[in-house]
């Protein structure tokens, strides 16, 4: 089977569509698929280490805007998101067709905001499926599977938005994790049994373009926690304020480790207490493993699905970056009960097992073409 993925990483994207994209990638290689990647060269594209996990990825030049092909320059709608995509549509599908043609793939997947059912009607003839990745529920599709992994969302927010015979997969338990958050699991919800507060992880992307995490390193001064407490940063090699939040972690009154471009995340969660982290795609890792987070949402376009969180009692909500300060306090405070720590470990572990891709890969071996 030869699948082709269309997804972009930047400092404006972030990096959890690529990184969904290549997990699933990974299990349908070990499946016997053949893998490629198309990335338009954003600043903060991660085509490196896609080609460093040995697959294909062809780039498209950010200069890629030319309207010389006849096509239109704008496009039929203007998407919320279409500014993330540093083209027109019409125009990223002409540079499409030749890599489309050569593969010629049995799925095309596609996990961009940017891109709708114009693109994907523009391209129709070079695939046999599609797949499409989206958490917005905005915009029109050809699809024949829609997976939308935010529990935020139901089958009917993509009724008027797929043909009749698309196959929805709506919900966390679909949520694209790699294989060691299952493996991990167990071992994780185990540690809960005795909850505490010596350990707090700070993640909040691989870009943060935002700079939550020194914002948050700052408003932990403020916070009332034990002396032997210890915090981690995880952070991405891109991330524009990496030199800024080094230098505040050797300031901080409890000993403060950045990690940089780790893969060892799963572990790095297991041996948290506490986790301090975006919204988004990291959200059902923690779940996953039951870990209490304190979550903030960066983007407008992870609402939803952290609001659904809130709801089902599985976080504390801080809902933009300049609440932290005001927040986090508030929020630490609750989380030094033993009770209100093991509540959320128990909510949250509701929401997601770690098995989501064996799920959709199971759906795409059942959808015939």
């Amino acid at each position: 089977m030869k699948v082709v993925f269309r997804a972009d990483a930047s400092l404006q994207i972030g990096s959890g569509h690529v990184m969904r994209c290549l997990t699933l990638a990974e299990a349908l290689r070990a499946e016997g698929a053949e893998c490629h990647f198309i990335c338009r060269e954003h600043l903060g594209h991660l085509l490196d280490l896609i080609r460093s996990k040995g697959f294909s990825a062809y780039g498209l030049s950010t200069a890629d805007n030319s309207s010389d092909s006849g096509m239109p320059v704008r496009q039929a709608v203007e998407l919320t998101h279409a500014h993330w995509l540093g083209a027109t549509q019409l125009q990223d599908a002409k540079t499409c067709v030749p890599i489309l043609e050569k593969i010629m793939p049995d799925w095309l997947i596609v996990d961009h905001y940017a891109l709708d059912a114009q693109w994907q009607t523009s391209l129709q003839a070079f695939f046999t499926r599609l797949l499409v990745i989206d958490d917005l529920a905005d915009r029109k599709h050809i699809c024949d599977l829609l997976l939308d992994q935010n529990p935020g969302h139901a089958e009917q927010d993509y009724t008027a938005l797929v043909p009749n015979d698309c196959r929805l997969m709506i919900g966390a338990q679909y949520a694209l994790l790699r294989p060691e958050f299952a493996r991990l699991r167990k071992q994780s919800l185990e540690r809960r049994g005795s909850p505490k507060l010596q350990h707090i992880l700070i993640t909040m992307g691989g870009v943060d373009q935002a700079n939550a995490t020194g914002v948050t390193l700052q408003a932990l001064k403020t916070c009332l926690l034990p002396a032997s407490c210890r915090i981690s940063v995880v952070m991405g090699l891109k991330a524009p304020y990496l030199a800024e939040v080094a230098d505040a972690a050797t300031n901080m009154p409890w000993p403060t480790e950045v990690l940089v471009n780790i893969t060892d995340m799963g572990e790095r969660m297991v041996s948290a207490d506490i986790v301090i982290g975006a919204a988004g795609s990291t959200s059902w890792e923690r779940c996953c493993l039951g870990v209490p987070t304190i979550m903030v949402i960066l983007a407008d376009n992870q609402k939803s699905g952290a609001e659904a969180l809130l709801s089902s009692g599985s976080v504390e909500l801080i809902e933009q970056v300049r609440d932290i300060p005001t927040r986090l306090p508030v929020a630490i405070r609750a989380l030094s009960n033993e009770i209100t720590l093991s509540e959320l470990s128990e909510n949250a572990r509701r929401i997601c097992d770690g098995l989501g891709v064996q799920r959709v890969i199971k759906r795409m071996s059942n959808t015939n073409g």
